[in-house]
């Protein structure tokens, strides 16, 4: 137990050091703002405010953990040993950083409620994050950050204990589109054969024909190769389903068929099924809780997890509709387009919204990267840049989720590359 003084409680205190102290470093932490309770304390402690009330273990504040609401200002990031940080603060302090108010800015995506540019589809771009503006969106700092807080708190207080904590693995498939050519309907197949000719793609209209008359698998089946591999693999598995409209109208089908609904049973059989939310009904509550009430008649499971299509996340509102809807689990925390830690972190989070000022129960899982991220890549590179992140992860313990679709793992040669992450390369860092 570590008893940390402050001047007041405030609720971004009390969750910033519950999220580093207990879901990072996994040790409890208490608060006390008597000073007599603290002088009296035997165990481990320190302070932490603007400045120290004697010789303890004191980390000083940079004041944003006591603000409420958020404004704009600029933020000066500097480079700190193998990592960066900012929010200095005086050499009285431990640590040369406000490394609590940091992550508080960093997991609160406190930068997306400030005035951006967003993209065609109403994104925040990883062109306008901090982290990527200064060059640490490929670390997870908030997590680097608290494993130095560590190595202070153990420097001190050597009889202190920290729980052994390994990484976990954890990667989700979206199938927004299980199938290419199968169960689309005759209008959805009609348009499909009259835009391959129009296009003179032979082959693609060869195989189309092959896939519905039942001489060829849809190539977007891939959906028994998953299981098997998921059933002996020691990581968490999520597959992510579509049930309303597709954002193009060709990859789109009709959910209500009945070997869809047996697909999604099949599946959730064996490993977790999730829900993408449909772009068109982010902001619309009861269009929403339509959906998760259909998924879970399918299933005849509670839905537990959630990820929004297009990877939108529009702060605060879509998260406050995920909260009312008791989604327990967001995988949407991610650059659709670019690799790095969208947050800051490898380590599952609690939302906490801003204009509130309260701690949520509804947990981000932040990603690290999607597929799409790799469009036209080599092989090599792709599994340089995988091989990297999860290195990253691996030295604080973190979690590691890489954001597939099931159009991934058909048997082409380009494809060969995420059946091989995902059998071979995944697993073996699933301690």
């Amino acid at each position: 137990m570590l008893l940390i003084h402050i001047d007041k409680i405030t609720p971004r205190i009390s969750y910033i050091f519950k999220h580093i102290c207990l879901r990072i470093l996994g040790i409890n932490t208490t608060f006390t703002t008597a000073l007599e309770e603290f002088i009296s304390h035997t165990g481990p402690k320190i302070s932490y405010g603007k400045k120290p009330m004697g010789n303890e273990l004191f980390f000083q504040s940079y004041g944003l953990l006591e603000q409420q609401g958020f404004e704009s200002f600029d933020v000066s990031v500097k480079k700190w040993e193998d990592t960066y940080g900012f929010f200095s603060v005086s050499n009285a302090s431990a640590l040369p950083f406000d490394i609590f108010a940091a992550s508080f800015y960093m997991i609160s995506r406190y930068e997306e409620y400030l005035p951006h540019v967003k993209d065609e589809k109403g994104r925040f771009m990883a062109s306008e994050s901090l982290a990527f503006q200064a060059g640490f969106l490929h670390q997870p700092v908030v997590d680097i950050w608290a494993y130095k807080f560590k190595l202070k708190l153990i420097e001190v207080f050597p009889d202190l204990i920290f729980p052994h904590k390994k990484m976990t693995v954890h990667p989700v498939v979206v199938a927004n589109q299980p199938f290419v050519y199968k169960y689309k309907g005759l209008l959805r197949s009609a348009v499909g054969y009259a835009d391959d000719l129009f296009r003179g793609q032979f082959r693609r209209l060869m195989e189309r024909t092959q896939v519905i008359f039942g001489f060829k698998r849809d190539p977007a089946d891939t959906f028994k190769w998953l299981v098997n591999n998921a059933r002996h693999s020691n990581f968490k598995f999520t597959v992510f389903f579509l049930l309303g409209n597709a954002t193009q109208f060709q990859k789109g089908m009709n959910t209500h068929r009945q070997q869809f609904k047996l697909l999604l049973k099949y599946v959730s059989d064996y490993k977790e099924v999730g829900l993408v939310f449909s772009y068109e009904v982010l902001s619309q509550y009861e269009k929403l809780k339509a959906e998760r009430r259909r998924m879970e008649s399918i299933t005849n499971r509670s839905l537990k997890s959630s990820i929004n299509a297009e990877f939108l996340v529009n702060l605060p509102d879509i998260y406050r509709n995920l909260v009312e809807l008791q989604v327990k689990r967001d995988f949407t925390m991610v650059f659709r387009d670019t690799v790095g830690f969208r947050a800051g972190t490898c380590t599952p989070f609690l939302f906490y919204d801003l204009d509130y000022e309260i701690k949520t129960p509804l947990v981000i899982h932040p990603a690290t990267m999607t597929t799409d991220a790799f469009q036209k890549r080599y092989a090599a590179d792709i599994e340089k840049t995988v091989n990297g992140f999860l290195s990253e992860v691996d030295k604080v313990n973190g979690t590691f989720t890489l954001i597939f679709s099931n159009n991934d793992f058909s048997s082409t040669e380009e494809n060969k590359v995420w059946r091989s992450i995902l059998s071979e390369k995944l697993p073996l860092y699933a301690k």
